[in-house]
């Protein structure tokens, strides 16, 4: 409308930055338009102590006054208001003024703009700095027709475009204020294309105002939903991009198809991103070969990536982008080889190159994070966090990636069993940016719940976090980067006796590892979570072809052959025949490579099991060491009870002494707790006051960490290997 417009500066007319016009005092204002006002109108709505005065830039003029003002202004001479309407649209002093006043000062002679400006000083309605007084600019603004309005901004605009000036901002107000002109969309469109790769938020905002100066929609269509990507705005993207790809010869398709595939894959669905790859076609595909690789590998399609992108090929330019590409796609491919050892290296250098660019492409998962993600593979925690602390540091991806990159420097804490450092990267997740999760985000968020309250022990803490993630499991489909979820998932669905609600997605896992050649990089964690599953499912059938698995990977993997030796440890702990030393080997060899809490578990469950006080006593101290700062300990010797039940070990054979974490005076009370007696009762049957009961169970509850009751009725049963089966 046209009271929202505002003048541009003298700045915008020489096209270099300056600081902006000071602007008078109000009370030098209030002076001025005092001088102005000739209606009591004027004097009472402008002038009155503590009335406040609009902002002429932001600010509407109230109708009362507006009207006023625009009556003084009637009488004022003809060419004192063409004067104050052009300087208010944004002509300035000195400079071009509009034809018509121009011809309007010639025909008075040469000396009469100095007086016309002079009348409008004298008048208070212009100040001198040659300003126009903010009520009388909005007045102008508002009471003149908007076509003769856009017709003296048209006019500057030629002026602007003959002179060969930069807009600038004054393009941004010129479109807010409703002025459709091809100069200025044209502005504004090349500044976004400047801005896009570097401050989407801003491209995007650019964009949107050269839609409103007139520019093609369709144009311009797959870099704005490059920029709505970048920023989180994933419906905005997908709607943008539907149109375009609907049309009959999209302009700019491959970034179309590119922002297409990026929006898929935040939303948990990369075969569709795979999908959009091969509509699109080899033929089409040029330097987006490599994003095609990653999203086709991602869902199983080695053939279809090999045909999109050859490893061997070279990027078309010598620029760190375009580097950065291909070695994503390279490294991606070599993660699959049997040498797991390949893809790292070549995917950390991608992530560097990318960094040093400074550019947000619109990418399936940026190499920062596939480089996380096999460090994490590769059980070395250690490097995914100063990967992914280089790639935040760097803004690797833009806002919308920041979330993903906090939630595996959250995973890669998790792993190094820091629960503390991995809660404050979730925190940063979450505010990131000010969109809400993306569905592949918040699937790894709520699997990363699980795992941190599987890790405390919280019995809790773990149904809620499971109940968060059997919803954000509906919403995301089975992809090869997100096999640490589901693997974490696996483990807590067998803890929790709720196998069946994963048993189908653990299907498909696996299927795509299998159409993948099983990859040691990428099979192997999934195999080691497998077998812990096995023992939590008390089915040792199940555990064995995994334990197979790992066996042979030992041949090329490191890692394998460690997790090959633990799965041992597992089966001889369960069995009863085991020794401490080796239990005690394969869990300070699970610390070496990155699996502290997994160690200190297996000896938390061997102790459990140990016939020998002093098996006992050195197996819980190496779990103590292990795992120092939690609960490991206590919920390892739950755990005990319960796989021994699932061996068909003796359940009437009582824990050894400590083992439980309860002494045996609170193991009596808790036999009696889980019977259901009232701290009176409890008392009664021990010759104890009913205080002293309350007093057993509050510390207890401590000990075990229980929340409530119910909590503590649970973990008082994981600990009483007698309690495990339901009375008869």
């Amino acid at each position: 409308m046209p009271g929202q417009h505002t003048p541009a500066t003298r700045a915008h007319l020489v096209g270099r930055e300056t600081e902006e016009r000071p602007t008078a005092s109000r009370p030098a204002s209030e002076a001025a338009l005092a001088k102005a006002a000739q209606t009591p109108e004027v004097a009472d709505g402008v002038l009155q102590p503590g009335t406040p005065q609009a902002d002429p830039h932001t600010e509407p003029l109230a109708p009362g006054i507006a009207y006023s003002v625009a009556q003084q202004l009637r009488g004022e001479d003809a060419a004192v208001r063409e004067l104050l309407l052009a300087l208010s649209v944004g002509f300035m002093l000195p400079g071009p003024l509009p034809v018509e006043l121009e011809r309007r000062v010639d025909g008075c002679g040469v000396e009469s703009l100095d007086a016309l400006v002079a009348r409008a000083e004298s008048s208070g309605l212009l100040l001198p700095g040659g300003t126009v007084v903010g009520p009388v600019q909005q007045a102008l603004l508002t009471m003149t027709p908007t076509a003769r309005v856009h017709a003296l901004q048209r006019e500057l605009v030629g002026i602007f475009a003959a002179q060969g000036w930069p807009m600038g901002d004054f393009a941004r107000q010129l479109a807010r204020s409703g002025l459709a002109d091809p100069r200025v969309a044209a502005e504004l469109e090349k500044a976004a294309d400047k801005t896009l790769e570097h401050d989407p938020g801003l491209a995007y905002q650019l964009y949107g105002e050269a839609l409103l100066a007139g520019a093609d929609e369709l144009a311009t269509a797959a870099r704005r939903a490059q920029a709505a990507a970048a920023i989180g705005d994933l419906d905005s993207a997908g709607r943008i991009i539907d149109g375009l790809l609907v049309s009959p010869d999209p302009p700019d398709l491959r970034l179309g198809v590119d922002v297409a595939a990026a929006v898929w894959a935040q939303r948990g669905m990369l075969d569709r991103s795979a999908d959009v790859y091969t509509w699109l076609g080899p033929e089409r595909v040029g330097p987006s070969a490599p994003f095609a690789a990653v999203a086709m590998i991602g869902c199983g399609n080695r053939a279809g990536a090999e045909a999109m992108f050859q490893s061997e090929s070279s990027p078309g330019s010598p620029t760190l982008l375009a580097v950065a590409q291909v070695q994503t796609g390279k490294g991606i491919l070599e993660t699959l080889a049997s040498d797991p050892d390949q893809g790292l290296p070549v995917l950390i250098h991608a992530s560097d190159m990318l960094n040093a660019s400074g550019t947000a492409l619109p990418l399936p998962d940026t190499p920062g994070s596939l480089a996380a993600l096999v460090a994490l593979h590769s059980a070395e925690p250690h490097l995914a966090d100063t990967i992914i602390r280089s790639a935040l540091a760097a803004g690797q991806g833009g806002d919308a990636v920041k979330p993903r990159l906090f939630l595996l420097q959250a995973w890669s804490a998790m792993q190094q069993d820091n629960p503390e450092e991995a809660r404050l990267a979730i925190n940063e997740a979450s505010k990131a940016n000010p969109w809400p999760l993306v569905p592949r985000d918040e699937f790894l968020c709520s699997a990363l719940e699980v795992g941190l309250a599987r890790r405390s022990g919280e019995v809790h803490a773990l149904v809620v976090a499971w109940e968060r993630a059997r919803e954000a499991m509906l919403h995301t489909s089975v992809d090869l980067y997100s096999l640490l979820p589901w693997g974490e998932l696996m483990i807590s669905a067998a803890r929790l006796r709720e196998t069946r609600r994963v048993a189908h997605y653990l299907d498909e896992a696996w299927k795509l590892l299998a159409k993948l050649g099983g990859p040691p990089l990428w099979a192997v964690p999934f195999h080691w979570a497998a077998v812990q599953a096995a023992l939590l499912n008390e089915s040792p059938a199940d555990l064995s072809p995994h334990a197979a698995a790992l066996v042979r990977a030992a041949e090329h993997s490191h890692l394998a052959s460690v997790l090959a030796a633990a799965g041992k440890a597992w089966v001889s702990v369960l069995a009863g025949q085991f020794l401490a030393d080796d239990v005690e080997s394969a869990a300070r060899a699970l610390d070496a490579v990155g699996l502290p809490w997994e160690g200190a578990r297996l000896v938390g469950h061997a102790a459990g099991r140990a016939d020998e006080r002093k098996d006992m006593m050195r197996l819980l101290a190496c779990a103590r060491d292990l795992h120092p700062q939690g609960s490991t300990v206590g919920t390892a010797a739950a755990e005990a009870v319960e796989v021994r039940h699932a061996a068909g070990a003796d359940h009437n054979k009582p824990l050894p002494p400590d083992a439980s974490g309860l002494s045996e005076r609170e193991k009596e009370v808790a036999r009696l707790v889980l019977e259901g007696k009232t701290y009176r009762e409890i008392g009664e049957a021990m010759y104890i006051s009913p205080r002293t009961a309350e007093h057993h169970i509050a510390r207890m509850r401590r000990r075990l960490g229980a929340e409530n009751r119910s909590d503590l009725l649970v973990r008082l049963r994981l600990a009483l290997g007698t309690d495990l089966r339901p009375p008869e």
